[in-house]
């Protein structure tokens, strides 16, 4: 029998289930006051940055508006802008915490185009490497994430907070 060794998994198998989210997770989530714990890594005025708890790669994560909606085209100018710089900011802070060679981007808008949270928009970010995909999906349908979430959020935490006119709060998501 083959084994994978995960322990960081074992946080999310022993989690206090009181936190579980009734609603929207997407509208939740910024709500809470441990933006560590939530893995909200940046926040900007009408949107903020969570690492996706089941990547694709390491530093796999969303930039989701504030606003509520499954319809990009309900986004105002002021939303779509500062959701666009927020992007361009995961970009570079990407970049700069793991240096990838490539970026994946992209939003599943509607169940039929594989979004399993249809009604709050998202646009994934996934960080590529040449050679990142190797044959364990393909022989063991497994995907092995090399880097712990919580070691790259700190990664991901420091190359935002490195930001020009970055501030951090005690603790929280870094604000741009």
């Amino acid at each position: 029998m083959e084994q994978l060794v995960a322990p960081w998994r074992i946080e999310w198998v022993e989690r206090d289930r009181s936190d579980d989210v009734d609603g929207c997770v997407f509208c939740e989530l910024p709500e809470g006051t441990n933006d560590r714990r939530n893995r909200i890594v940046a926040r900007s005025e009408h949107a903020y940055v969570l690492l996706n708890n089941f990547p694709y790669n390491p530093g796999h994560a969303m930039v989701i508006p504030y606003r509520h909606t499954g319809d990009y085209r309900d986004l105002d100018d002021e939303e779509l802008l500062d959701h666009a710089r927020l992007k361009q900011a995961t970009f570079d802070a990407l970049e700069a915490a793991l240096g990838p060679d490539a970026f994946n981007a992209g939003l599943n808008l509607g169940g039929a185009a594989g979004g399993s949270i249809t009604d709050h928009l998202h646009t994934h970010v996934v960080p590529r490497w040449g050679g990142d995909t190797n044959f364990m999906p393909v022989i063991a349908d497994t995907k092995v994430i090399v880097e712990a979430i919580d070691e790259t959020y700190d990664r991901l935490h420091e190359a935002f907070a490195a930001r020009e006119g970055a501030t951090v709060a005690d603790a929280g998501a870094v604000r741009l």
